[in-house]
């Protein structure tokens, strides 16, 4: 049984996020056919699709987009109005500029706070002695809570339906993949309200559907999302020699086709050139998506606009791409998809994020063959890394990433979210902010990023007050059951049997190799 539980241990942690509590009996399930319980998914391609109440498409958030942003205009219009049709009373002339002066400063300190509110929750604050109201005075009025608008509200309940996907799937190899894909071609909800409302569409529309697909169609349904191409400013760029080049000062934007072979396709290194990245930023001049004026398509919706495409034939890695329109871009996006520095890339890759910082070298050739020989089918390629000994083998070294983290305590303690507040406060805390990372190159993936003391201090504080709340209701020795069984060392057992308090000891297990490491 201690070898069946070992490998169950690695089905449910190197492959998804780990055993759920409660009656789930995953690491039994998962201990009688560890190979077996892994690949269940993978035999479901639908159980990828994210569908969910009040979910909407990328159009039709654009237009609420659009919408929100043209009532706040308004309401702005009409303040300003109003505000100007009123006779100063107070304000002496020369008292105007300090006016003006404390109103900005207050303005940047709602700012601040604002900023403050939405990476911690509230009632963590610490009030000052001197903040506290005085004895016998009448209590404060708490301010209103500020209605949330559209963006908030969508972001939230994508990130709600993430969530608790996560956290009821059996096994999470799925979902596992689905995170890959979407940091491997990520954007960031922090460029502006597009992005942020469209974050969660972006992975439901472009990611999921493809996991278990083939690589070129993945590519091509990133590149020609708005998402995508609001993130990389593809919407700004004109060919020089197309009629609205010429009609404008405005000219190449290479930001998107840089992206395309650095981070996407070929890698540092694959064999391009600048020469490359500009014939390419060329060929994928024209696409953008309709603004909201709706004069190209559906608000929000990907277009092909001709007159800001860069005419006739262009030379990417030494081809020649004479197709006209749309047709050039999609073909020169294939051709990427099939080149053999793709394949190495995304092997290398691939073995990184599940096996270990060091991929090893058999894997990462294995499985750049089964690329190339599938052309890129997805699932072929989840199925061989499965089967490979090498990731059974491989010891559970691996730091998992905040989100793994909060998701995989989740699981073990039930607790299916109801709200997303608690995680997306946590993972700001821990610097993994979701569907934001700092660049286009996605978040980190090595023990490097996520092992450094100052995170592990951090994540010590927030398996504390899991502990805090909810220890009294819960029996850690009970949940180390169902996390490892047997497999757990006996280092782990003791500590938690040690343990001055079932609150103390439920941080301890948080914090244990078992729960850490996958």
């Amino acid at each position: 049984m201690a070898r069946d539980s070992q490998a169950a241990l690695v089905a449910l942690n190197r492959f998804g996020f780990g055993a759920r509590g409660g009656a789930s009996g995953d690491l039994i399930d998962a201990a009688s056919d560890p190979r077996g319980f892994v690949k269940a998914e993978l035999a479901r391609p639908n159980g990828v699709l994210l569908e969910a109440p009040g979910l909407q498409s990328t159009p039709q958030l654009g237009q609420a987009v659009f919408a929100y942003q043209d009532e706040v205009k308004q309401a702005r219009e009409a303040a300003k109005a109003t505000a100007a049709a009123e006779t100063p009373t107070q304000a002496s002339a020369d008292q105007k500029p300090a006016l003006r002066r404390n109103l900005s400063l207050n303005a940047a300190a709602s700012e601040v706070a604002g900023q403050m509110a939405d990476a911690r929750p509230a009632d963590n604050a610490a009030k000052p002695e001197a903040m506290q109201p005085s004895p016998g005075a009448p209590p404060a009025a708490k301010p209103a809570p500020q209605p949330l608008n559209v963006i908030q509200k969508t972001f939230r309940a994508e990130a709600l339906a993430r969530l608790q996907r996560a956290t009821l799937v059996e096994c999470g190899f799925t979902e596992r993949l689905v995170v890959f894909w979407s940091n491997h071609f990520c954007i960031s909800a922090s460029k502006g309200e597009l992005a942020r409302i469209w974050a969660g569409a972006f992975e439901r529309e472009a990611i999921r559907p493809h996991v278990l697909g083939r690589f070129a169609d993945m590519l091509k349904a990133v590149e020609q999302h708005p998402a995508m191409l609001f993130f990389l400013d593809n919407q700004q760029s004109l060919g020089p020699d197309s009629r609205a080049g010429q009609n404008r000062k405005r000219g190449l934007n290479e930001n998107l086709a840089r992206e395309i072979m650095e981070l996407h396709t070929l890698s540092v290194g694959g064999g391009y050139t600048q020469d490359d990245v500009t014939s390419l930023a060329r060929i994928i001049t024209g696409w953008t998506f309709a603004g909201r004026q709706g004069q190209l398509g559906a608000p929000g919706s990907f277009v092909f606009n001709v007159n800001a495409h860069q005419p006739g034939p262009q030379i990417l890695l030494g081809k020649t791409y004479g197709q006209a329109g749309l047709a050039q871009g999609e073909a020169a996006l294939a051709d990427l998809a099939r080149h053999p520095s793709t394949a190495n890339f995304i092997a290398t890759k691939f073995v990184r994020h599940f096996v270990a910082d060091d991929p090893p070298p058999s894997l990462v050739a294995r499985l750049r063959d089964i690329f190339v020989k599938t052309d890129g089918d997805l699932k072929a390629l989840a199925m061989a890394l499965v089967d490979s000994d090498e990731a059974w083998k491989a010891p559970l070294t691996k730091m998992r990433s905040p989100y793994d983290f909060l998701v995989a305590s989740g699981r073990l303690l039930a607790r299916v979210p109801e709200d997303p507040s608690r995680y997306l406060n946590g993972l700001n805390l821990l610097g993994q902010p979701l569907w934001s990372p700092a660049g286009p190159n996605g978040f980190p993936d090595t023990n490097a990023a996520w092992a450094a003391p100052e995170g592990m201090k951090l994540r010590l504080d927030i398996a504390a007050q899991i502990g805090s709340r909810l220890g009294n209701t819960i029996d850690p020795l009970d949940l180390l059951e169902f996390a490892a069984a047997d497999a757990a060392s006996i280092e782990t057992r003791r500590t938690i049997e040690r343990a001055e308090s079932r609150q103390q000891a439920l941080a301890l297990l948080l914090m244990s190799p078992e729960m850490q490491r996958r």
